[in-house]
């Protein structure tokens, strides 16, 4: 039972990345999915989750209308689709699994992926 996090890298300042998040050994549909971020010497924040109903839900001001979060059921998997990056942007990104519902806090994630770096440069 894991997620893998992966689809980081350095990318210019107004470009995108799509992060995929894979489960295996469980069904992600039955969970809620977020990612998080963490950039150095901060800490950790959330950014998007899709519940297992479907709801959707973005936690950073910065982010909205640049991130897009979706989720593929037939290859168990969710994305954070990411366009006109910026600097600030920049951070190691995980994804995170909750019974069912989204959360703001870590604490309500059970288990995290191995997180994939993200970095803007400007």
């Amino acid at each position: 039972v894991q997620l893998q996090a992966c689809g980081g890298g350095l990318v210019q300042a107004g470009g995108s990345l799509r992060l995929s998040c894979a489960a295996s050994g469980f069904n992600l549909q039955s969970n809620a999915i977020a990612w998080f971020r963490q950039a150095p010497g901060k800490e950790r924040e959330p950014v998007s989750c899709v519940s297992s109903n479907g709801e959707i839900k973005y936690y950073l001001d910065s982010s909205r209308g640049r991130f897009t979060i979706s989720r593929d059921n037939t290859k168990n998997s969710v994305y954070l689709q990411m366009d006109s990056l910026k600097p600030n942007d920049t951070a190691v990104y995980y994804c995170a699994r909750a019974p069912r519902l989204c959360g703001r806090s870590s604490r309500n994630y059970g288990q995290w992926g191995q997180g994939t770096q993200v970095t803007v440069s400007s």
